[in-house]
This record gives structure tokens, C-alpha cells and sequence, in this order.
């Protein structure tokens, strides 16, 4: 329930905190614990962490091994078919990216209780809310379109029709989710978590280089030269590995589960693990793959995750390419799932509906509804013949790529608004941090933009170039910043437990934030960006289907 406040002219309360659906508010039922709202008893010993952290655990985990989806094997995979083991170092670059960007969502959900694209919404405005939920609604579509494509990959492996498997994947995707219990459908989660962990024999069972693979890791490179087709692998890898949904999906999912800020650090706990068990899985693909076809006519000829799976069985073993196919199928689900909540809690959030899984299909028709729409939808284009499905997934990776910075910068403008975090802003080095991974992000996207008008281009001399200037605009942009700020007044520390306590105040009683000219034209300049990113990835991606 929402706290009371102040007081009107006609003695009605206002509500100082809000949360939209009142589903939102009540017990954590976790699938491995439950914690009851009033529950305030200190966690001194380890078994009472430990169960605390049971119950909470979820969101995160979910979220990063629905990370490595179908899209995100065929990405690590094509790495390693393609590349070897050198392209392993970009995988530990992201465990950071990963972290700071959502530690970010999980403190906006927690402590506001509204998902992201409404806060984007009452904070920025319709436009830019379109902006960032419209590309996402095109972007999730397309990724759960990819998830399908895993799920026919996989059942052709094994000799199934796809006008058998990508059916009854979509029933089971739909039936685990409208079952009106968010405990019910988190366990069912876990399930396909749990199946995840078959990349550990995947790599084992490849017999890898020990010291090629970690040479991949500890020294950067690209095996055959920086080209405009190894940038566009680097950013599909970043757009799987960091994608915009999951900003999205964790903060809806932290605010359904019912997690608040006393609860955060467990929360915490979760992301890290699950940044952890992502980066170790695309890692053993990556790996696996490497060990398969390094060596062999296949090698540096990605077609799909089927190719993968039939490339593994002819060189390693039938059991590796069976185990293959297994990850693959799982990761479809458990990506197609994630993907698809994520998008029908922005659906929610942008049209006020009710959007929560403790709600049934008669209390929440148009929440289950779009989720059950997108599915089927997605599912049906899967099934159109002589559809270039590999280089479709890599391309709807890079898409996810390009379009993560203005994602991340909404994400760390939110994370500084006062009146929406209160005394949970960011710190400075947490800004300094995620302006970092925005410019190298804007860097990658503008290398691939410029290789794919000029392709005669020498893309490692523009990387030096572009990477120059961009850490000049970046050094003097800190200077100003520094400097504007040097004199201003420190907000003052809230005691652990006034800061535990603090809410959002009802959106209704905030003033938008005023924008300055500068970050008006600057945000105006990064949307036209974007979409002529977006337009000459297009391009390319018409262009490997020619050649």
C-alpha cells in the first residue's frame, strides 16, 4: 500500500509513494523462500544470509542466463568458428558492463516501484519515451523472432519438423507463463537455468587448447586482422552479452517480485552471480566451438547454430553436437521468455495496464495478451522458408549493440535524479564509470557506420582516430563538469536506516527536470545517430546476404 503524506485543502491525504499496482506491494514469494513484508529481523549469521538470499535470488539470474539466449549462443559460437579463441578477451571487458548497468535498474526498481519506460515516460516526456520503448518494442520482437529460430535449429538437429517444435515451444512458453503465480513461474524458470549448466560438459568434452584459450582471455586480438565484419561480430557480442531488454525486463521484475531497498544488497548478490554464470557460459560456447573447428575447411564459415551443432558431432563427437543443440533449445526458452515479459511490462507501463504475474488472465487480459500475441507472432515468421536465419541472428545482435547507449544514458540520467532516487543517486565514479561504457559503445557503432559507407576504410587507424577524439571530447566534458560542480553543496547522509525506508514520492508530485540546452541538443544528436546507425546496419546486413 502506498504511504500517506501531507495533507490537502480538503483533508484528503496525498499519496508521497506510489506503487502501480498494488500486486506490487506484500510478501516475497521467491521459488526457493519467502520473506513476509513486515519483516525487519536483523541477518546476523551466515545459514540467516544465506536463506534470505534464497528467496531473493531470481531477478538477476534470470536475467543474465536469458542474456545467453539463442541469439547469444549462435554469437559465441560464430566467435569461435570464426575467430578461435582471440575474440575470449571481449567477454571479460563486459563483466563490468554487465554489473554497472544493472546494479542501476535493480536500485531504480527497488526504490521507486515503477518500471522503467513509465519513469522515462513522466520524467522525459512522450517523445522520448517513444523513442526508447518504441525501439525496444522492435528490437525485443526481433530477438524473440531469433529465439524461435534457436528452437527450429535445435529441433532440426534432432529431426524435428519446424512446424512441430516452434508450435508446441510457443504453447509451453505461454502456458509456464499465464499461470497467475509469479512463485510458479519462477521455479519453471529455474528449471531451464539449471539445464543452462550443460555448457560446462559442452567445453570439457571439447578438449580445448588450455594455453590457446587463455592467451584468448589475457591478450586482446582478432585472429585474421580488425575488419568491418570482426566490428560487427565484437558488437553483436555486446549487444547479446549487455542487451537494452534486460534493462527493462530486471527493474520489472524487481518491482513484481517485491523487492525493496532493505532487501537491495541481496538483489545485489544476485546480478553479480548471475553476471558471473553469463560470462562462464558464453565463455565455454566460445570455447567449444573454438576447439571444434580451428583447423578444420569449416573454420571462418559461420552459417548457424544448426552448422554448429552438425560441425561439433563431425569433428568432436555426436555427444558434443547433442549437447549443443541442448543448450541451444534452452537458451531459446529461457531468452524467449525474459525477452517477451520484458516487452509486456513496457506495454504495461507505457498504457497504464496492469502488468504483473501474480495477476490471473482474467485480471490482467491485455498484460497476458501481448506477451501470448508477441509469441505466437514471432513464432509464425520464424516458419517462412529460405529465411537467412544465421545472419538474421547476428544482425538482430548488433541491432541490440547499437541501440544499448541510448538505453545506458537514460538509465544513468534516471540514476541522478534526485527527486526520483533521493539519497540512492549515483556516486561520481559510478557516473564516470557508465559514461565510459556509453562512449566505447558509441565508438564500436560509429567504426561499424563509417566501414559500412566507406568499406575501402582502414578500421584499425580509424578506431585510433575516433578513439582520440572521443577521449578528448570526454576529458574536456569532465573538466567542465568538474568544474560546475565544485562549488555545489553536498547532500547530506541519511542514516542505513531512514535510507532503507526512502521511497519514491507519487510521480503526480514531481516536477519533470529541466533540461539545458546543451543535453537537449546533445540527446537530439545521439536519436538522428541512431537511426542512421540503424538504417547502414540494415545495409551491411543486405550486404553479407549478397556476398
Amino acid at each position: 500500500m502506498a504511504e500517506r503524506g501531507p495533507v490537502r485543502g480538503d483533508s484528503r491525504p496525498v499519496p508521497t509513494s506510489v506503487v502501480p499496482d498494488e500486486t506490487h506491494s506484500g510478501d516475497i514469494h521467491g521459488a526457493f523462500g519467502t520473506i513476509r513484508l513486515g519483516d525487519q529481523a536483523p541477518r546476523r549469521t551466515w545459514r540467516r544470509r544465506l536463506l534470505t538470499l534464497a528467496a531473493i535470488i531470481g531477478p538477476g539470474l534470470i536475467v543474465m542466463v536469458g542474456d545467453n539466449d539463442a541469439g547469444g549462443v549462435s554469437t559465441y559460437a560464430q566467435a569461435g568458428q570464426d575467430f578461435g579463441y582471440s575474440l575470449l578477451w571481449t567477454l571479460v571487458l563486459l563483466v563490468p558492463v554487465l554489473i554497472v548497468n544493472q546494479e542501476m535498474v535493480v536500485r531504480l526498481g527497488a526504490v521507486t516501484g515503477v518500471g522503467q519506460a513509465r519513469l522515462i515516460k513522466e520524467r522525459f516526456g512522450l517523445f522520448w519515451a517513444w523513442f526508447s520503448v518504441g525501439g525496444l518494442f522492435l528490437l525485443n520482437f526481433l530477438i524473440i523472432s531469433t529465439e524461435f529460430i534457436g528452437v527450429s535449429l535445435a529441433g532440426e538437429y534432432f529431426g524435428f519438423k519446424p512446424y512441430i517444435v516452434v508450435p508446441l515451444s510457443a504453447v509451453v512458453l505461454i502456458g509456464i507463463t499465464v499461470t497467475g503465480n509469479f512463485r510458479r513461474w519462477e521455479r519453471a524458470m529455474f528449471v531451464f537455468l539449471f539445464a543452462s549448466l550443460l555448457v560446462l560438459p559442452l567445453a570439457a568434452f571439447s578438449h580445448p587448447d588450455p594455453g590457446a584459450a587463455l592467451k584468448g582471455f589475457v591478450q586482446p586480438g582478432i585472429q585474421g586482422g580488425l575488419t568491418s565484419n570482426a566490428v560487427l561480430l565484437i558488437i553483436a557480442i555486446v549487444g547479446t552479452t549487455v542487451a537494452p531488454w534486460q534493462l527493462f525486463f530486471q527493474q520489472s521484475n524487481v518491482i513484481d517480485k517485491r523487492i525493496t531497498p532493505r532487501w537491495l544488497e541481496y538483489e545485489k548478490a544476485d546480478t553479480a552471480l548471475g553476471a558471473l554464470v553469463v560470462v562462464v557460459g558464453a565463455a565455454a560456447i566460445m570455447i567449444a566451438a573454438a576447439a571444434a573447428f580451428t583447423g578444420t575447411t569449416d573454420f571462418g564459415h559461420y552459417k548457424d547454430g544448426l552448422g554448429i551443432a552438425q560441425g561439433l558431432s563431425a569433428h568432436i563427437s555426436r555427444m558434443v553436437g547433442t549437447i549443443f543443440a541442448l543448450v541451444l533449445f534452452d537458451a531459446s526458452i529461457v531468452g524467449a521468455s525474459a525477452v517477451t515479459l520484458a516487452t509486456s511490462y513496457a506495454f504495461g507501463d507505457m498504457f497504464g495496464l496492469r502488468h504483473s504475474l501474480h495477476r490471473g488472465i482474467g485480471d490482467a487480459k491485455l498484460f497476458y495478451g501481448s506477451y501470448a500475441a508477441m509469441v505466437a507472432l514471432a513464432a509464425g515468421i520464424v516458419l517462412i522458408p529460405h529465411a537467412p536465419l544465421g545472419l538474421i541472428t547476428t544482425a538482430v545482435q548488433a541491432l541490440a549493440g547499437i541501440l544499448l547507449p541510448s538505453a545506458t544514458v537514460f538509465v544513468v540520467l534516471l540514476c541522478n535524479d534526485r527527486a526520483v532516487l533521493g539519497p540512492w543517486v549515483n556516486k561520481p565514479w559510478l557516473n564516470i564509470v557508465a559514461t565510459l561504457i556509453v562512449s566505447v559503445l558509441l565508438l564500436l557503432s560509429m567504426v561499424l557506420v563509417i566501414s559500412t559507407v566507406i568499406p575501402s576504410v582502414d578500421v584499425g587507424g580509424l578506431m585510433v582516430v575516433l578513439g582520440a577524439v572521443m577521449a578528448a571530447g570526454l576529458l574536456v566534458g569532465g573538466a567542465w563538469v568538474w568544474r560546475a560542480q565544485r562549488g555545489a553543496a553536498r547532500e547530506p547522509e541519511l542514516p542505513p536506516a531512514e535510507r532503507e525506508s526512502w521511497r519514491m514520492p507519487a510521480l503526480a508530485l514531481l516536477e519533470r527536470p529541466k533540461w539545458s540546452i546543451g543535453r537537449r541538443v546533445a540527446m537530439l544528436v545521439m536519436g538522428a545517430y541512431l537511426v542512421l546507425a540503424v538504417a547502414l546496419l540494415a545495409v551491411k546486413a543486405v550486404q553479407l546476404a549478397i556476398g
